[in-house]
């Protein structure tokens, strides 16, 4: 994950910023996890 362009916003409680994350490799992870640990609750791992 990336953050950036942090600035205040139009009042004092405001934050702006611009974040970008590559979820497609986060998810491919997850699901490998999930995948395995189903496998692990049906005793076929």
């Amino acid at each position: 994950m990336f953050a950036g362009r942090l600035r205040q916003g139009a009042t004092a409680r405001e934050l702006a910023l611009w974040i970008v994350s590559d979820n497609l490799l986060k998810g491919a992870a997850l699901n490998s996890v999930q995948i395995a640990e189903e496998l692990r609750r049906r005793r076929w791992l």
